[in-house]
């Protein structure tokens, strides 16, 4: 049989039929029917009753194997034991005293111990907070006013992060060694966009130039190390050292985005890298499930935070039900646990790999740990060295088919060519998504 897109999303309208009619339903109250337009799955959401493990149920009661994980946020799959003994710990107590409880400490506590570059830690309520505040922090400690991020880059909501987020044909202009900021969506004022500064990825020299051209006024510069939201890029090592080698010289911040990359080691991506930054933001798997972010990074530069110069509140940081989560997720998540979802990964990506390189296929997974990217390419074994590439080299219409295709038989990747692994996963569930993964390849490349 040859699958085409369209049968794959008839297939999808029938299957998730009762999520069609509840996000028709919804959209009388909320835009779209849910606050989250990154949710929708080509034709709309999947609506899930509830999950257990490894495993959502949806609305229509399938059982999809969850390789989404709320965008890489659950490390520990859905409604594990340790989390919900945690938290049924914390209600009967109360749980919304606008005091602080002794879990935000311990969860800051864990983290300075685990991440070299951690010695102070602020709670908010999401990474996009987290990174606002950073750059104030970065803002405040150089008076300085600009930021500088890396094209196809993803660090929330705020106006200067949604600057040359996605990488659309249209949304990507300049030449690939000096891009030009734009925004990715209605809203940004024009001054914004002036006050942000564009880096491509993976290409030192172009970066060294920009950023000495503008070091008088760039307080920080912020990227992920493997990029999420934007496309799955990895950044090369050599290319992380020089940056921080640069921005040092030039007396400009440099801040790690790891609220995803925590989740591929133990002491947060930058261990692998051998690299530590100013300051680091996370957010997701700190909480264990539940809203939470934070920026941490050198004592020296919350002094200013302490003594009142730099503001940082919310009514819900270090909300204790979050932060109690979150201690339970990262005493799960010890060194043993990131080394076989690790293994995981590396199964899966090796397999697919060889296979398709046998097979002569344009396909390849690419990232580390937990956290892969695959791709359609226009060429047995491409490389995508930037978010660039992704618009140049793939196959938008074959990563379509192989997503509606994999959901249609109970696997939940990312629509957008991603992949996470969480802590409940057996190596029959990698062997699952490895077996259905070639026969969908192999159809697609069989009926061309």
């Amino acid at each position: 049989m040859t699958l085409t897109l369209e049968k794959t999303i008839e297939t999808f309208k029938e299957k998730f039929n009762t999520s069609g009619k509840l996000r028709e339903k919804g959209s009388k109250y909320i835009p779209g029917g849910y606050s989250r337009h990154s949710l929708t799955y080509g034709p709309h959401a999947i609506y899930v009753d509830h999950g257990e493990g490894q495993y959502l149920y949806t609305a229509e009661g399938h059982k999809l194997l969850d390789f989404h994980n709320n965008f890489t946020t659950g490390m520990l799959g859905h409604n594990h034991p340790k989390i919900r003994e945690a938290l049924m710990e914390l209600i009967p107590k109360g749980f919304c005293f606008g005091n602080p409880m002794k879990h935000e400490y311990r969860l800051a506590q864990i983290l300075c111990e685990r991440i070299e570059a951690v010695e102070r830690v602020i709670f908010s309520c999401s990474a996009s907070e987290s990174c606002l505040s950073a750059i104030r922090i970065a803002r405040a400690n150089t008076g300085k006013n600009k930021i500088a991020k890396l094209e196809g880059g993803y660090h929330g909501l705020g106006d200067e992060f949604m600057i040359s987020l996605h990488p659309y044909p249209d949304a990507v202009p300049g030449p690939p060694s000096r891009p030009i900021a734009i925004p990715g969506t209605a809203g940004i004022p024009q001054h914004t966009r002036e006050n942000v500064v564009v880096l491509p990825q993976n290409d030192l020299n172009s970066c060294e130039r920009i950023l000495k051209e503008n070091a008088g006024d760039i307080a920080c510069v912020i990227l992920e190390l493997q990029s999420g939201a934007g496309g799955l890029i990895v950044l090369d090592k050599e290319f992380v050292k020089g940056i921080r080698q640069i921005t040092h010289k030039l007396g400009i911040l440099l801040i790690f985005d790891e609220t995803i990359t925590l989740r591929m080691n133990f002491g947060g991506l930058q261990r692998s890298y051998g690299v530590k930054p100013d300051l680091v933001v996370f957010g997701k798997i700190i909480g264990g499930g539940l809203p939470i972010g934070a920026v941490a990074g050198q004592e020296k530069l919350f002094r200013m935070g302490e003594t009142g110069k730099v503001y940082h509140s919310g009514t819900h940081h270090g909300h204790p039900l979050a932060t109690m989560a979150g201690i339970a997720c990262l005493e799960v998540m010890n060194e043993a646990t990131y080394d076989r979802l690790h293994k995981y990964g590396n199964r899966l990506k090796t397999e697919l790999n060889t296979w398709a390189k046998e097979k002569n296929y344009s396909f390849i997974v690419h990232g580390e740990g937990s956290f892969l990217g695959y791709e359609f390419t226009d060429k047995p074994g491409r490389e995508y060295k930037s978010c660039r590439d992704i618009i140049k080299y793939s196959n938008e219409e074959q990563m379509q088919i192989f997503a509606f295709e994999m959901v249609n038989r109970g696997i939940f990747p990312m629509y957008r060519g991603q992949l996470a692994i969480s802590e409940p996963m057996t190596e029959d569930d990698i062997e699952m998504f490895i077996n259905n993964a070639k026969s969908i390849i192999e159809t697609i490349f069989e009926g061309q």
